[in-house]
Protein backbone atom coordinates (compact mmCIF):
# COMPACT_ATOMS: atom_id res chain seq x y z
CA UNK A 1 0.00 0.00 0.00
CA UNK A 2 1.17 3.58 -1.35
CA UNK A 3 0.40 6.48 1.14
CA UNK A 4 0.44 10.45 0.34
CA UNK A 5 1.33 12.60 2.89
CA UNK A 6 0.15 16.06 2.57
CA UNK A 7 1.42 18.49 4.96
CA UNK A 8 3.66 21.79 4.96
CA UNK A 9 4.99 21.35 8.93
CA UNK A 10 8.08 19.07 8.33
CA UNK A 11 8.10 18.26 12.02
CA UNK A 12 4.34 16.90 11.94
CA UNK A 13 4.93 15.03 8.12
CA UNK A 14 7.79 13.43 10.33
CA UNK A 15 5.69 12.61 13.30
CA UNK A 16 2.93 11.22 10.73
CA UNK A 17 5.79 9.19 8.82
CA UNK A 18 7.24 7.44 12.00
CA UNK A 19 3.67 6.79 13.21
CA UNK A 20 2.79 4.88 9.31
CA UNK A 21 6.32 2.95 9.49
CA UNK A 22 5.92 2.10 13.25
CA UNK A 23 2.44 0.86 13.12
CA UNK A 24 0.89 0.30 9.55
CA UNK A 25 3.02 -2.99 8.31
CA UNK A 26 0.91 -3.21 5.48
CA UNK A 27 2.50 0.35 3.89
CA UNK A 28 5.37 -0.10 1.89
CA UNK A 29 5.67 3.37 0.62
CA UNK A 30 5.14 7.30 1.35
CA UNK A 31 5.68 10.10 -0.04
CA UNK A 32 5.78 13.64 1.23
CA UNK A 33 4.04 16.66 -0.25
CA UNK A 34 4.94 19.98 1.18
CA UNK A 35 1.89 21.98 -0.51
CA UNK A 36 -1.45 21.23 -1.25
CA UNK A 37 -1.12 21.59 -4.96
CA UNK A 38 1.74 19.19 -5.33
CA UNK A 39 -0.30 16.92 -3.16
CA UNK A 40 -3.59 17.36 -5.11
CA UNK A 41 -1.02 16.25 -8.33
CA UNK A 42 0.45 13.54 -6.73
CA UNK A 43 -2.81 12.04 -5.71
CA UNK A 44 -4.45 12.34 -9.05
CA UNK A 45 -1.54 10.78 -11.07
CA UNK A 46 0.69 9.41 -8.43
CA UNK A 47 -1.40 5.80 -8.03
CA UNK A 48 -1.68 5.68 -3.69
CA UNK A 49 -4.46 4.36 -2.14
CA UNK A 50 -4.81 6.29 0.65
CA UNK A 51 -3.64 10.26 1.65
CA UNK A 52 -3.03 11.67 4.39
CA UNK A 53 -4.55 15.62 4.09
CA UNK A 54 -3.42 18.40 6.87
CA UNK A 55 -6.46 21.51 5.73
CA UNK A 56 -4.38 24.26 5.89
CA UNK A 57 -1.79 24.19 3.79
CA UNK A 58 -0.01 26.77 0.79
CA UNK A 59 -1.43 26.99 -2.84
CA UNK A 60 -4.22 25.32 -2.52
CA UNK A 61 -6.18 23.82 0.53
CA UNK A 62 -6.91 20.23 1.92
CA UNK A 63 -10.89 20.31 1.29
CA UNK A 64 -10.37 21.94 -2.28
CA UNK A 65 -7.03 18.89 -2.90
CA UNK A 66 -9.18 16.32 -1.86
CA UNK A 67 -12.19 17.39 -3.87
CA UNK A 68 -10.29 17.21 -6.96
CA UNK A 69 -8.89 13.56 -5.80
CA UNK A 70 -12.07 11.85 -5.52
CA UNK A 71 -13.20 13.21 -8.72
CA UNK A 72 -10.53 11.14 -10.70
CA UNK A 73 -9.71 8.85 -8.29
CA UNK A 74 -13.14 8.18 -6.11
CA UNK A 75 -11.57 5.14 -3.94
CA UNK A 76 -9.27 6.86 -2.73
CA UNK A 77 -9.25 6.69 1.30
CA UNK A 78 -8.25 9.74 2.62
CA UNK A 79 -7.40 10.73 6.40
CA UNK A 80 -7.99 14.83 7.34
CA UNK A 81 -6.28 16.27 10.51
CA UNK A 82 -6.27 19.69 11.14
CA UNK A 83 -5.00 21.90 14.54
CA UNK A 84 -8.79 22.98 14.60
CA UNK A 85 -11.94 20.88 15.68
CA UNK A 86 -14.08 23.03 13.04
CA UNK A 87 -17.91 21.88 12.28
CA UNK A 88 -17.28 24.03 8.94
CA UNK A 89 -14.60 21.42 8.23
CA UNK A 90 -16.47 18.82 8.58
CA UNK A 91 -19.16 19.98 6.69
CA UNK A 92 -17.16 20.94 3.71
CA UNK A 93 -15.58 17.53 3.63
CA UNK A 94 -19.05 15.79 4.05
CA UNK A 95 -20.35 17.57 0.80
CA UNK A 96 -17.24 16.58 -0.94
CA UNK A 97 -16.95 12.69 -0.50
CA UNK A 98 -17.85 9.97 -2.32
CA UNK A 99 -20.57 7.67 -1.97
CA UNK A 100 -18.75 4.67 -0.19
CA UNK A 101 -15.66 6.38 0.17
CA UNK A 102 -13.64 5.91 2.74
CA UNK A 103 -12.49 9.24 5.16
CA UNK A 104 -11.60 10.40 8.28
CA UNK A 105 -10.75 13.38 10.28
CA UNK A 106 -8.38 13.86 13.29
CA UNK A 107 -6.98 16.32 15.78
CA UNK A 108 -3.23 17.19 15.64
CA UNK A 109 -3.33 17.43 19.33
CA UNK A 110 -5.08 13.86 19.40
CA UNK A 111 -2.37 11.15 21.88
CA UNK A 112 -0.31 8.62 19.34
CA UNK A 113 -2.16 6.38 20.19
CA UNK A 114 -5.86 7.79 18.57
CA UNK A 115 -3.75 8.79 15.70
CA UNK A 116 -2.83 5.93 14.91
CA UNK A 117 -6.40 4.24 15.10
CA UNK A 118 -7.42 7.00 13.08
CA UNK A 119 -5.13 5.56 10.44
CA UNK A 120 -5.36 1.99 10.60
CA UNK A 121 -9.19 2.33 10.76
CA UNK A 122 -9.38 4.74 7.58
CA UNK A 123 -6.64 4.14 5.69
CA UNK A 124 -6.16 0.40 5.68
CA UNK A 125 -9.70 -0.32 6.86
CA UNK A 126 -11.93 1.67 4.88
CA UNK A 127 -13.85 2.82 7.82
CA UNK A 128 -15.13 6.52 8.60
CA UNK A 129 -13.98 7.82 11.28
CA UNK A 130 -14.52 11.19 13.09
CA UNK A 131 -12.82 12.44 15.86
CA UNK A 132 -14.21 12.87 19.23
CA UNK A 133 -12.81 16.04 20.57
CA UNK A 134 -15.12 17.50 16.87
CA UNK A 135 -18.36 16.28 18.34
CA UNK A 136 -17.46 17.33 21.66
CA UNK A 137 -16.64 20.97 20.61
CA UNK A 138 -19.80 20.74 18.31
CA UNK A 139 -22.15 19.49 20.91
CA UNK A 140 -20.76 22.86 23.36
CA UNK A 141 -21.07 25.49 20.83
CA UNK A 142 -23.73 24.11 18.99
CA UNK A 143 -26.93 22.48 21.45
CA UNK A 144 -29.11 20.26 19.52
CA UNK A 145 -32.31 22.88 19.36
CA UNK A 146 -29.72 25.50 17.79
CA UNK A 147 -27.97 23.58 15.13
CA UNK A 148 -28.82 24.86 11.87
CA UNK A 149 -29.64 22.20 9.13
CA UNK A 150 -28.36 21.45 5.48
CA UNK A 151 -30.97 23.82 4.12
CA UNK A 152 -30.07 26.66 7.17
CA UNK A 153 -26.49 26.14 6.15
CA UNK A 154 -26.58 26.30 2.33
CA UNK A 155 -28.30 29.80 2.36
CA UNK A 156 -25.96 30.98 5.53
CA UNK A 157 -22.61 30.07 2.89
CA UNK A 158 -24.57 31.92 0.26
CA UNK A 159 -25.38 34.94 2.01
CA UNK A 160 -21.53 34.89 3.10
CA UNK A 161 -20.71 34.64 -0.47
CA UNK A 162 -22.83 38.10 -1.39
CA UNK A 163 -25.92 36.89 -2.96
CA UNK A 164 -29.11 38.39 -2.78
CA UNK A 165 -32.16 36.66 -1.66
CA UNK A 166 -33.19 35.63 -5.32
CA UNK A 167 -30.30 34.53 -6.44
CA UNK A 168 -30.26 32.23 -3.47
CA UNK A 169 -33.56 31.06 -4.31
CA UNK A 170 -32.93 30.40 -8.07
CA UNK A 171 -29.40 28.80 -7.02
CA UNK A 172 -30.70 26.32 -4.34
CA UNK A 173 -33.94 25.61 -5.97
CA UNK A 174 -35.96 27.17 -3.09
CA UNK A 175 -39.08 29.53 -3.64
CA UNK A 176 -38.17 33.40 -2.32
CA UNK A 177 -40.24 32.68 0.84
CA UNK A 178 -38.35 29.72 1.55
CA UNK A 179 -35.66 31.70 1.50
CA UNK A 180 -36.84 34.15 3.35
CA UNK A 181 -37.73 31.88 5.88
CA UNK A 182 -34.26 29.91 6.12
CA UNK A 183 -32.71 33.17 6.95
CA UNK A 184 -35.46 33.91 10.15
CA UNK A 185 -34.79 30.87 11.25
CA UNK A 186 -30.97 30.96 10.81
CA UNK A 187 -31.02 34.48 12.55
CA UNK A 188 -32.72 33.07 15.48
CA UNK A 189 -30.47 30.12 16.16
CA UNK A 190 -27.25 32.20 15.42
CA UNK A 191 -28.46 34.83 18.20
CA UNK A 192 -28.93 37.75 15.70
CA UNK A 193 -33.06 38.13 15.97
CA UNK A 194 -35.24 40.68 16.99
CA UNK A 195 -33.80 40.59 20.07
CA UNK A 196 -31.06 42.98 18.54
CA UNK A 197 -30.56 45.88 20.92
CA UNK A 198 -31.23 49.57 19.31
CA UNK A 199 -29.82 50.87 17.01
CA UNK A 200 -30.60 47.45 15.20
CA UNK A 201 -27.83 45.75 13.53
CA UNK A 202 -27.67 44.07 10.00
CA UNK A 203 -28.89 41.05 10.26
CA UNK A 204 -26.90 40.03 7.58
CA UNK A 205 -23.81 40.56 8.62
CA UNK A 206 -24.74 39.99 12.35
CA UNK A 207 -24.89 36.10 10.91
CA UNK A 208 -21.74 36.18 9.23
CA UNK A 209 -19.95 37.47 12.23
CA UNK A 210 -21.44 34.89 14.34
CA UNK A 211 -21.01 32.13 12.22
CA UNK A 212 -17.07 33.30 11.83
CA UNK A 213 -16.93 33.53 15.67
CA UNK A 214 -18.40 29.87 16.32
CA UNK A 215 -16.38 28.53 13.70
CA UNK A 216 -19.42 27.44 11.84
CA UNK A 217 -17.82 28.68 8.82
CA UNK A 218 -13.70 29.44 7.85
CA UNK A 219 -12.36 30.68 5.35
CA UNK A 220 -11.49 27.65 3.72
CA UNK A 221 -14.68 26.26 3.09
CA UNK A 222 -15.90 29.51 1.91
CA UNK A 223 -12.67 29.55 -0.50
CA UNK A 224 -14.00 25.84 -1.68
CA UNK A 225 -17.95 27.32 -1.55
CA UNK A 226 -16.75 30.31 -4.18
CA UNK A 227 -15.42 27.96 -6.32
CA UNK A 228 -18.66 25.57 -5.94
CA UNK A 229 -20.69 29.45 -6.90
CA UNK A 230 -17.75 30.18 -9.72
CA UNK A 231 -18.91 27.09 -11.33
CA UNK A 232 -22.56 27.36 -11.38
CA UNK A 233 -22.38 31.58 -12.51
CA UNK A 234 -20.76 29.90 -15.37
CA UNK A 235 -23.09 27.33 -16.14
CA UNK A 236 -25.83 29.89 -15.12
CA UNK A 237 -24.34 32.32 -18.02
CA UNK A 238 -24.22 29.64 -21.08
CA UNK A 239 -27.61 28.23 -20.04
CA UNK A 240 -26.02 24.62 -19.32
Amino acid sequence: MRVLIVEDDQFHASYLQDAISDTLPEVTETLHATDGARGEAEGRTGGFEAVVMDLQLPRRNGIEAARTIWQERPGTRILFWSNYADEAYLRGISRIVPDDSAYGYVIKTSSRERLVLALRAVLVEGQIMVDRQLHSLSRRTDPPDNALNDSEYAVLVDLALGLPDKLIAERRNMSLRTVQNRLLSLYDKLGVGDCTPAPALNKRVGALNRALRTRILNVETLNAAQVDLDRWLDERAHGD
